[in-house]
C-alpha cells in the first residue's frame, strides 16, 4: 500500500526524527538507502538541520548533465556529503513537488515545522544547459 502522506509532511517528520543527530554524518549514510525517494526525503531534512545547526546562509545541490553531484554550503566554502545521482535527482523532484516549481527556474518560500517551532526557508530551483541546481536559503 502506497504511503499517502505528502512529501512536505515526511520531510518534517524526518526533521523531528533526526533533530538530535549529527546531520553531516547521517547525510553521508543516505546513499546506502535502497528506497531512493526516502533517501531524498531524509537528505532534505538533514540538509535543513545542518543549515540550522551551522548557521548557514544557504545550501546548494547541483547535478550536472554528466550526473556529477556537488553540494556547497554558503557560510564558508566547504563541500557537504553529496547524495548519489539517483538520490540527488529525487531531491530535486521532491522539492519541485513540495514547492510547485514546474518551470526551469523559480523560487518560493518554504515553511517547515520542526518540533515545537517553525522555520521559514526559501527554495530556488534553476535548470540551465542540462544542469539542475536547488538552493535552500536559511533565515538570519
Amino acid at each position: 500500500m502506497k504511503d499517502k502522506r505528502s512529501a512536505h509532511l515526511k520531510v518534517q517528520e524526518f526533521c523531528d526524527c533526526y533533530a538530535t543527530t549529527d546531520p553531516l554524518k547521517e547525510m553521508s549514510l543516505v546513499n546506502g538507502e535502497t528506497d531512493k525517494e526516502e533517501g531524498a526525503l531524509k537528505w532534505i531534512a538533514l540538509a535543513v538541520l545542518h543549515g540550522v545547526n551551522a548557521n548557514a546562509k544557504s545550501i546548494t545541490l547541483s547535478k550536472g548533465r554528466d550526473g556529477q553531484v556537488k553540494v556547497m554550503a554558503k557560510y564558508r566554502k566547504s563541500e557537504l556529503p553529496s547524495p548519489s545521482t539517483e538520490v540527488a535527482g529525487k531531491v530535486i523532484e521532491i522539492l519541485r513537488e513540495i514547492t510547485h516549481i514546474e518551470e526551469s527556474k523559480g523560487k518560493t518560500p518554504f515553511a517547515l515545522g520542526i518540533r515545537e517551532g517553525s522555520l521559514d526557508l526559501k527554495v530556488k530551483i534553476e535548470e540551465k544547459d542540462g544542469e539542475e541546481t536547488v538552493s535552500i536559503k536559511f533565515p538570519k
